[in-house]
């Protein structure tokens, strides 16, 4: 009966690296056909991406490339990253449905509604990045340089800079789904979270001097709006806590049944 179970046991552990095998190569294929049809396009995302640095360089200065090969390689690189985040949806679809089978039927309703709405606020956060943060720190930083300095900001330094914010950006945005998480869970409560709202303020300016270059301005964009999506968090986690009457009651009940 011992090697029975052992065997089933194998068996289904093996199941589930076939099935975790499949995912990821769906999830990989998926990027790579996005990436196919971005790639004839490298160049026109590349200057997408540039256009609030270019719009804020005084006139007469460019952006320019210190490596023989960066006029090539950077354009796709930033092609690749843009495939995997139009990807996004899916890769968290692929990895909704391998976990999926070993949740609870509440779960399982929980979890479509928090995918979608992660995605949506990942790209919030990324759109927010590029339309409002980069043109009010880039008009800084360049304005700031001294008589006699040409900006010229190398294009692959420039991507790292921007897909390091896109990034920050876009988990940062995460935060109502954390808080409102934690509320249905029962981690927490509404009224915990508001007793330390003085402490998740001071926390949103850490994280944004963590996750963003070192300079205020980046940081602050970042802590502010960490601070409103906190506060809609709440609002949103406000109604969807548990009633305190409802609480109340089970526990009325549990003691006339331990009576």
């Amino acid at each position: 009966m011992t090697e029975e179970n052992e065997e089933n046991k194998s068996q289904t552990f093996v199941s589930h690296l076939l099935e975790l095998r499949d995912r990821l190569l769906r999830a990989l294929g998926a990027v790579l056909l996005i990436f196919l049809m971005a790639a004839p396009f490298a160049n026109t995302l590349y200057e997408f991406l540039a256009a609030p640095l270019m719009m804020a360089l005084p006139e007469g200065n460019t952006m320019i490339s210190t490596e023989p090969h960066g006029p090539f390689f950077v354009p796709f690189k930033f092609a690749f990253a843009f495939s995997v985040a139009v990807a996004m949806p899916f890769l968290l679809y692929q990895l909704w449905s391998f976990i999926a089978p070993g949740l609870y039927s509440n779960e399982r309703r929980l979890a479509i509604p928090l995918m979608i709405s992660s995605s949506i606020l990942f790209y919030a956060g990324i759109l927010f990045a590029y339309f409002i943060v980069f043109p009010i720190v880039f008009t800084f930083f360049t304005s700031t340089a001294p008589e006699g300095v040409a900006v010229m900001t190398d294009i692959n330094s420039y991507l790292s800079f921007v897909l390091k914010l896109f990034f920050a950006f876009g988990v940062a945005f995460e935060v109502p789904v954390v808080t409102v998480l934690l509320v249905k869970t029962g981690m927490t409560t509404t009224q915990s979270l508001k007793k330390k709202r003085p402490y998740i303020i001071v926390g949103a300016f850490v994280v944004g001097m963590m996750m963003t270059p070192p300079d205020i301005f980046s940081q602050t964009m970042l802590a502010l709006p960490v601070w409103l999506l906190f506060e809609i968090g709440l609002f949103f986690g406000k109604r969807m806590e548990p009633k305190a009457s409802t609480v109340d009651e089970t526990d009325d009940e549990l003691e006339d049944e331990l009576d």
